[in-house]
């Protein structure tokens, strides 16, 4: 039996994952690790918002910023989270890779998202009920209602939506099922989630005055291809800080000097916000 196994009931989290789409782990780090995390974030998007494309609209006051993971002084620590570890093995078997760090904030006055899922509905989750992907999320902040919580709708990650516009957006007469079905969700500093990003989901609008940023990780199993929207960079100086098995789970290109990351994954529906 491995660690992961030990630790937590694999297939209670795979359960979580193929039937709700969502689950999640409470104080899974400290508060001060959260807090150093916000802290890092703060600098990374004063740098992105300075130059062109740096910080993608998501909507109105609303952004991701892609970034390189060695920007993260605790990136090292939440990849070897044994939770993290045994999520990803069990759902996307034991090859699995992240592909994708950054993180998104909804500034005060953000609205609602119009309903959607992150990328179209790839084959194998359309013709075998199989799921190859995931993103893990991690709340630098308290949320309360007020901030704009993330809203998801729990089961449809299976819906085959080749209605959906670009295969992300279903139309707006069908908004109001996934209202019916959706849950907020409202984690403290230290929290840590796991969905299928093609579970329809949202955020909502942030009436408070304080900006709600929520790191994400991004992983694939073998062959599903998200890894070409992204660009994971680690210097050679920092690959040799990292332990063998952090190294091994990261989709990424050896550099001598980092670079910012072009985003290749642009959500357009999203830019203008729900209306």
């Amino acid at each position: 039996m491995s660690t992961t196994e030990q630790a937590y009931d694999v297939d209670a989290l795979v359960k979580g994952i193929y039937t709700e789409g969502i689950i999640g782990l409470k104080g899974a780090f400290s508060r001060e690790w959260a807090q150093q995390l916000r802290e890092d974030i703060d600098v990374l998007f004063e740098e992105a918002i300075q130059r062109p494309n740096g910080a993608l609209g998501r909507g109105p006051k609303r952004y991701y910023v892609e970034i390189n993971p060695e920007r993260l002084r605790g990136f090292a620590e939440l990849v070897a989270h044994p939770w993290v570890h045994a999520v990803s093995e069990g759902v996307l078997g034991p090859d699995w890779k992240i592909v994708e760090v950054g993180f998104d904030t909804p500034f005060p006055g953000a609205q609602n998202q119009p309903w959607h899922r992150d990328f179209p509905a790839p084959e194998e989750t359309v013709r075998d009920r199989k799921l190859t992907s995931l993103a893990f999320n991690l709340t630098t902040v308290d949320v309360t209602p007020e901030m704009g919580p993330f809203e998801i709708a729990p089961g449809t990650q299976w819906e085959h939506g080749p209605h959906f516009d670009h295969g992300m957006f279903p139309p707006r007469d069908e908004w109001p099922r996934y209202a019916s079905l959706a849950q907020q969700k409202m984690p403290k500093m230290g929290d840590i989630s796991a969905r299928s990003a093609l579970t329809i989901h949202r955020g909502t609008a942030n009436r408070s005055d304080t900006a709600r940023p929520v790191l994400v990780l991004g992983v694939d199993a073998p062959g599903a291809g998200n890894a070409e929207r992204h660009d994971l960079q680690l210097t050679h100086a920092y690959a040799a800080t990292l332990p063998p098995h952090v190294l091994a789970h990261l989709d990424y290109r050896l550099v001598d000097e980092l670079v910012p990351v072009e985003q290749q994954h642009t959500i357009e529906g999203l830019v203008m916000g729900e209306a």
